[in-house]
C-alpha cells in the first residue's frame, strides 16, 4: 500500500498542477495527507481537499470533483469525489498482482525501505546485573531491545548491540561481604548464580534486620547497619583495585555469564559488545573533571551533583560523599566512549520506565557539557511485568527465573505436540520454537509502556492473538504449498473479497515496519502479524486453494499463500521468533 500511496501522491501532484497551477502542494505533502477511509465502502485511499481549499479559495467538493476527472491509474477501479474527499477504490486483481509480485521478487527484503543505509545505531539492552539470574523482569529489555536491533538492521542501519553488563556498583560490596562470611568456593561452583543470589538475599535481609533493631536505640530514630558499612568499604576497596576483591569480582562475573549465555542461545541473541560498567572505571574521572572545569559540579551535603532545578528535575548525582561513582557517572562516560568508538547516528537505551528520570537527567548533563550529539540519545522505556499480579524483587528472593519460564512453556507445548510428532527430535525442536516464541509474543503484543501480567495459559493458546496461532498459520502456508507442489503465480483471474483483503493486508507491511522503527514499538509488528494471520485464515476458510478447479484462480491463490508465508516469516523473525514449517 505504501508503494501505491506514493504512486497516487505523484499522480495527484501532477493533477493539482494541471488543474490549479504550480506551487500549491508538493508530492511529499500530498503523500502525508493521504489517509485510509474508516468505511471501506467509501474507498481504500482518500485525499481530504480542505488544505487545498484554503489556498485555492474553492469549495473542497469542487476541488475533489476536478481531480477525480484528471487522475488516471490502472490499479484503481474507481476514483470518486465524495464531499470534500477524493476516494480511490482499488482494482483487486491488478493491485493483488502487483503486491504479490513485489513480495515474491523482494523476498526477505520486502518491507524494507533502506532508510538506514550509511547510518549507525548503538543499542544498549538486556544488560543483566552480574551475580543475579535472568528473571522475567529482564524479558522486556532483552526482547524489545533485540527486536529494535533487528528492525533497524532490516531498514539498512549498521547496528551495534551492546550488553552493558551490570558488573559494577555497591551490590558487589554486599556480595563480597556475604561470600566472605557465609560462602565457599565449592558451594558457588556447584550452585552457580543461584548460590550467589542466596548470598545476596541473605545479606540484604541481615542489613534490614540490623537497621530495624537499631531504630529503637538510635537518637534520631534512624536505622543503622554495620554490615552495610562493611559492604560500602569493600566496594571502595574494589574501586581502588584491591587484588583480593578484584579476583572475587572476576569470578562472580564468570559464574554469572554461564547462565546468561544459555538464555541468549535459547533466544537466538548475540551481542557485538559485552563491555559492562566496570570497563568505564578509568574513563569516568575525565568526565568528572570536565564537569568540574565547566563549573557544573557542585557540592551538596558532601556529594558532587549537577543542579538541574532550572530544568524542573532533581539534581544529578555524580559522586557520593566517599567519592565513589554512581550510575549517571558511568552512563556519561560510556556514551562518550561509544560516540568516539562507533560514530553513532543514534544511541538507543532500552530500560524500565522507572528509570525515565535517570535518563532525562544524564541526557541533560551531556547537553550541558557541550556534546553536540546529546539529541542522538534515545531512551526507550517499557512497563513492569508480574506473574499473577506478584511483583518481582531480587533482594527478597521473589523472582520467576526466565529459564524456568521457558522450560515450563516448552514442556507444555511438548505435551501437546508429542502425539502428532512421534519423532522425538522433531517434537523437541518444534516445542522449543513454539514455547519460547509464545512467551516472547505474549510480551511484545501490547504497547511496550504498558504493565504486563503474564499468564502462561493465555500465552500458549493456539486460539486468539498469540504466538502459537501466528506460527501455526505460517506452518499452514508451508503445508499448502508443499502439498500443491507449486508456489503459483498471479493471473488475470478475478479475485473475491477475501483475496483482495489479503492482498491489501500484505501491502501495508512496509508501512507498519516504518512505524515500528519510528516509534521504537515492536508491538506494531506483532499486531500486524495477527492482522495478517486473521486475513489469511479467512481467505483459507472461504476459498479453495490447492483444490481449486480453475487453474488460473488456483495459481493466483497459491501465489497469495506463498506471499503470506514470506511476509509472516519475515515479521516473526523481526520480533525474535522462529517460523517452524511444521507444528
Amino acid at each position: 500500500m505504501l508503494k501505491l500511496k506514493k504512486k497516487t501522491a505523484a499522480l495527484l501532484a501532477d493533477s493539482v498542477k494541471e488543474c490549479f497551477g504550480e506551487g500549491l502542494l508538493s508530492e511529499g505533502e500530498i503523500f502525508e495527507m493521504l489517509e485510509y477511509p474508516p468505511d471501506k465502502s467509501m474507498g481504500d485511499i482518500a485525499l481530504p481537499c480542505f488544505k487545498l481549499s484554503k489556498s485555492l479559495r474553492k469549495a473542497p467538493p469542487m476541488i475533489a470533483s476536478a481531480l477525480a476527472e484528471a487522475v488516471k491509474c490502472e490499479e484503481f477501479s474507481e476514483i470518486k469525489a465524495l464531499g470534500g474527499y477524493l476516494n480511490f477504490k482499488i482494482d483487486p486483481t491488478a493491485f493483488a498482482s502487483r503486491v504479490v509480485s513485489d513480495v515474491l521478487s523482494a523476498g526477505e527484503k520486502y518491507g524494507s525501505d533502506g532508510s538506514g543505509e550509511g547510518k549507525t545505531v548503538v543499542l544498549d539492552y538486556s544488560s543483566p546485573n552480574v551475580a543475579k539470574p535472568f528473571h522475567i523482569g529482564h524479558l522486556g529489555t532483552t526482547v524489545i531491545g533485540h527486536s529494535l536491533k533487528l528492525l533497524h538492521e532490516f531498514m539498512g542501519y549498521k547496528c551495534i548491540g551492546i550488553n552493558y553488563l551490570g558488573d559494577w556498583g555497591t551490590q558487589f560490596g554486599k556480595l563480597i561481604v556475604a561470600y566472605k562470611k557465609w560462602g565457599s568456593r565449592k558451594t558457588v561452583e556447584e550452585g552457580g548464580v543461584d548460590e550467589l543470589v542466596k548470598l545476596y538475599v541473605r545479606i540484604n535481609n541481615e542489613i534490614k534486620r540490623e537497621e530495624e533493631e537499631s531504630k529503637a536505640t538510635s537518637a534520631d530514630g534512624k536505622g543503622h547497619s554495620p554490615l552495610a558499612d562493611e559492604a560500602r568499604a569493600e566496594f571502595s576497596k574494589l574501586e581502588h583495585n584491591d587484588e583480593e576483591n578484584m579476583e572475587l569480582w572476576r569470578w562472580f562475573v564468570s559464574v554469572s555469564f554461564v547462565e546468561y549465555e544459555s538464555t541468549y542461545k535459547l533466544l537466538g541473541i548475540d551481542f557485538d559488545s559485552y563491555l559492562g560498567e566496570s570497563f568505564y572505571t578509568d574513563k569516568m574521572p575525565a568526565q568528572v573533571e570536565k564537569l568540574r572545569n565547566m563549573g557544573l559540579l557542585k557540592i551538596d551535603d558532601g556529594a558532587s551533583i549537577v543542579d538541574l532545578s532550572e530544568y524542573n528535575m532533581p539534581p544529578c548525582l555524580i559522586l557520593k560523599r566517599d567519592g565513589t561513582t554512581l550510575y549517571p557517572t558511568r552512563d556519561i562516560a560510556a556514551a562518550v566512549y561509544r560516540k568516539g568508538e562507533y560514530k553513532f547516528d543514534k544511541a538507543i537505551y532500552v530500560t524500565s520506565s522507572q528509570q525515565s528520570l535517570h535518563f532525562a537527567q544524564w541526557f541533560k548533563v551531556v547537553e550541558l557539557m557541550g556534546y553536540d550529539w546529546f539529541d542522538q540519545l534515545v531512551h526507550v522505556p517499557y512497563g513492569t511485568v508480574s506473574i499473577n499480579g506478584a511483583k518481582l524483587a531480587t533482594r527478597t528472593g521473589n523472582v520467576i527465573l526466565l529459564r524456568d519460564l521457558f522450560d515450563e512453556a516448552i514442556k507444555r507445548v511438548y505435551d501437546i505436540t508429542k502425539e502428532k510428532h512421534p519423532d522425538e527430535a522433531e517434537c523437541r525442536e518444534i516445542s522449543e520454537k513454539v514455547g519460547v516464541g509464545a512467551v516472547i509474543f505474549y510480551y511484545l503484543y501490547n504497547n511496550r509502556i504498558r504493565d504486563i501480567n503474564f499468564v502462561m495459559e493465555e500465552a500458549l493458546s493456539f486460539d486468539g492473538n498469540t504466538g502459537p496461532y501466528a506460527q501455526y498459520t505460517y506452518a499452514r502456508t508451508c503445508s499448502i504449498l508443499e502439498k500443491a507442489g507449486s508456489q503459483g503465480k498471479m493471473t488475470d483471474a478475478p479475485l473475491s473479497e477475501p483475496e483482495a483483503e489479503l492482498a491489501k493486508t500484505l501491502s501495508v507491511f512496509p508501512e507498519r515496519i516504518r512505524s515500528a522503527v519510528q516509534d521504537y514499538e515492536p508491538s506494531v509488528v506483532t499486531r500486524y502479524i495477527i492482522e495478517l494471520c486473521t486475513s489469511f485464515n479467512r481467505f483459507y476458510h472461504d476459498c479453495k486453494i490447492a483444490s481449486c478447479e480453475d487453474e488460473d484462480l488456483r495459481s493466483s491463490r497459491l501465489a497469495l499463500t506463498a506471499a503470506t508465508g514470506r511476509v509472516l516469516k519475515t515479521a516473526l523473525g523481526l520480533v525474535c521468533m522462529k517460523a517452524p514449517e511444521k507444528i
